[in-house]
């Protein structure tokens, strides 16, 4: 349709961003809203600017009005969300997003990854939308740039990888011994809410060991599942959420902690680390001191600025919000005031 009514105009169409599709996790429950046959047609800028409504308006007429049986047409509802589909013999309220790569990329990551890539764009983007570019579909590259700009985010930089590992051991250094200090006061309650903010780090610790974006919640344990890995961890965090007493969660969480130990060291980033965990200084609490591993990834980069970075790592790191997550004007003016240096105080 797009040659028909406009000749041999560059293009690429694609199926990346948000959307339970693009990352393999959708469901039946997932056509309940915002799910159908969608795209995105992206052109030069120019020509998005020349051209993007009439492309909307064409297809609106064009489009068939089902495909493989589901119809085309996203039917708004009254809060102006797209949310459920529906047949329909006027012309379809489709969702091919017709834009630029240029628009497109400044929206859902706040810089252009067909250019250079900083650590400021890096640690400001959180990991769910790394996903949500680099999976999906590309069907057609006619502008032959948005599979390279993929290759651009396939993965961190080596020694920033180094990084982001380190602050998530880091993480877990902060509350492993927690899990025992609650309980010893009676605090069941509070020992198992510990226990399933640290069964969560390490699941996304697993996932960053394997080179793999960390979904948000709602698919981080899907995510997770999908590596060979956890196959033999995962009876073990299971058994750590649902123990009854902090002897148990300490237990089964030690099994854990020795377990991400050995699986840093056949990475080969540092030397060797010793993989037991031990008592937590002259404490009766059993933990792995993650903050070694930590220190070890550290001391392997080379990088004077990366290594002067405080250890809050990425976004996602150090915050979870979803108000501030999904805008990224916000990570990036966040990121940006825990990663610059300061020669004077804020005012």
């Amino acid at each position: 349709m797009v040659q028909k009514h406009f000749g041999d105009l560059p293009h690429t169409a694609a199926r990346i961003g948000t959307g339970s599709e693009v990352l393999g996790f959708d469901t039946t429950r997932s056509a309940d809203h915002e799910w159908g046959p969608r795209l995105q047609l992206f052109l030069h800028a120019q020509h998005a600017g020349q051209h993007a409504q009439d492309i909307i308006t064409a297809l609106s007429s064009e489009l068939p009005k089902s495909f493989y049986g589901y119809p085309t047409n996203f039917a708004p509802t009254g809060d102006d969300r797209v949310r459920s589909m529906e047949f329909t013999e006027s012309p379809v309220f489709h969702r091919v997003d017709v834009t630029s790569l240029d628009a497109w990329f400044t929206d859902n990551l706040g810089f252009d990854p067909r250019a250079a890539i900083d650590t400021l764009d890096w640690l400001s983007t959180p990991t769910q939308t790394l996903a949500e570019v680099t999976a999906g579909a590309v069907f057609h590259d006619g502008l032959d740039e948005l599979a390279a700009a993929r290759s651009n985010l396939n993965w961190y930089p080596k020694e920033l990888w180094r990084y982001v590992l380190a602050c998530q051991w880091q993480r877990l250094s902060q509350e492993e011994a927690f899990v025992g200090r609650c309980g010893e006061v009676g605090d069941e309650l509070g020992s198992a809410v510990v226990a399933a903010r640290l069964v969560r780090d390490l699941m996304r610790l697993s996932l960053l060991m394997h080179r793999r974006y960390p979904p948000y919640s709602k698919w981080l344990g899907s995510a997770f599942a999908q590596l060979a890995f956890a196959a033999d961890i995962t009876p073990v965090l299971k058994a750590a959420i649902a123990a009854t007493t902090w002897h148990d969660r300490e237990n089964h969480l030690a099994t854990a902690y020795s377990a991400l130990a050995q699986r840093h060291n056949q990475l080969g980033l540092t030397d060797p680390l010793d993989p037991s965990t031990r008592p937590y200084h002259d404490r009766p609490f059993q933990v792995l001191h993650a903050e070694r591993f930590s220190q070890a990834l550290l001391a392997g980069i080379t990088d004077p600025d990366l290594r002067a970075l405080p250890l809050t790592g990425a976004i996602d790191q150090f915050a979870d919000n979803t108000d501030l997550v999904a805008h990224r004007m916000r990570t990036r003016t966040i990121t940006a005031a825990l990663t610059t240096p300061r020669t004077a105080p804020i005012s």
